[in-house]
């Protein structure tokens, strides 16, 4: 399995059943604390999710992430290693305040990044996958459980993405603290290796980490989830906070979802249970007006279509870390 520098590997081996290995990378946004909407900075949501990606792509994902890295912070073509590129993160904060701002320029560097990421994961065969939490106020959440049921659930539906194509998958989260770490895949674990069976049999491994720093993966899974998906449901479902103030209900989230959301709804592997409920995909907990995700992708104004150009295609065999000084692989190449 040749793994493009970035993505990180570890030093086990694992054989996987099927043709094709698919890799989901996943990231939270938001805690479990109390909503009290008399502070301005109270989270009203909590995201986990991220995106999956089949290994034949990921060379290909990895050039146009670091190309378009490259286009937004020009200063990283002057950088001397990869390591660098791959270091300098773009957070998925940074572009969600960009929105707030009042300065238009600022706004619409933010937007057409968000663009041109999507662009990304849609040419790339990737699928979008998330469990939003929408809190009550002053209501006390049990965060560990929120997490570890969205992990848990998560797997499921890429389970299920994995069994449609004969395929085996890996997750891969960003990494908290050892203790967090543990509770949140203690189910997955305890699932896959319990007695009567695997629910789980094309994830040979339960979920794994890596740090964002040096994984690509988890720095797209943060911008997915930290400038899209968590802003855009704070505003649609606990909209009314922007009354008192809440920065995390900024109107400004409002073109974020109207934008963004409709794109990412199409980047969705959605299935019918056994029980005949549609699931997968972004999946909406609203504890605050039990709307389903529907509404986070129903634009109030037609969506903006994102250029099909502008991002670099996968460049030819060269050396990552030579290709780094540069500029980005040959855009006529793939």
């Amino acid at each position: 399995m040749a793994v493009p520098q970035g993505f990180g590997v570890g030093h086990s081996c694992l054989c996987f059943r099927g043709n094709v290995l698919h890799l989901c990378y996943l990231d939270e946004s938001g805690t479990g604390q109390v909503l009290n909407p008399a502070v301005a900075d109270s989270v009203p949501v909590m995201a986990i999710g991220g995106f999956t990606v089949p290994e034949s792509q990921l060379r290909g994902l990895a050039w146009d992430f670091i190309a378009l890295k490259k286009k937004f912070r020009p200063e990283l073509c002057k950088v001397p290693t990869l390591s660098e590129v791959v270091h300098h993160e773009i957070k998925g904060e940074t572009i969600r305040k960009s929105f707030r701002r009042p300065g238009r320029n600022q706004r619409r560097m933010a937007h057409g990044f968000l663009d041109h990421l999507l662009t990304i994961l849609e040419r790339r065969d990737c699928r979008v996958m998330a469990r939003i939490w929408v809190k009550q106020d002053g209501v006390v959440n049990d965060d560990t459980a929120m997490y570890a049921a969205s992990v848990n659930a998560l797997c499921g539906n890429f389970e299920h993405f994995l069994a449609e194509r004969s395929s085996s998958g890996i997750v891969i989260l960003d990494s908290r603290n050892p203790r967090d770490n543990t509770e949140n895949v203690h189910c997955v674990t305890t699932r896959k290796f319990a007695k009567g069976g695997d629910p789980l049999p094309h994830l040979p491994e339960s979920p794994v980490f890596g740090h964002s720093s040096t994984h690509l993966g988890l720095q797209i899974a943060d911008l997915l989830v930290s400038a899209v998906l968590a802003p855009a449901a704070a505003v649609t479902y606990a909209g009314d906070l922007a009354a008192v103030g809440n920065v995390h209900c900024d109107p400004g989230f409002v073109d974020v979802r109207d934008r963004h959301c409709p794109r990412i709804a199409k980047l969705q592997h959605r299935y019918e249970s056994p029980t005949g409920k549609w699931t997968g995909g972004v999946v909406v907990s609203d504890a605050r007006g039990h709307r389903s995700a529907r509404t986070l992708f129903t634009p109030a104004v037609p969506s903006v279509t994102a250029p099909s150009t502008g991002v670099p295609h996968q460049g030819s065999a060269l050396d990552l870390a030579t290709a780094a000084a540069f500029s980005g692989p040959d855009s006529s190449s793939s």
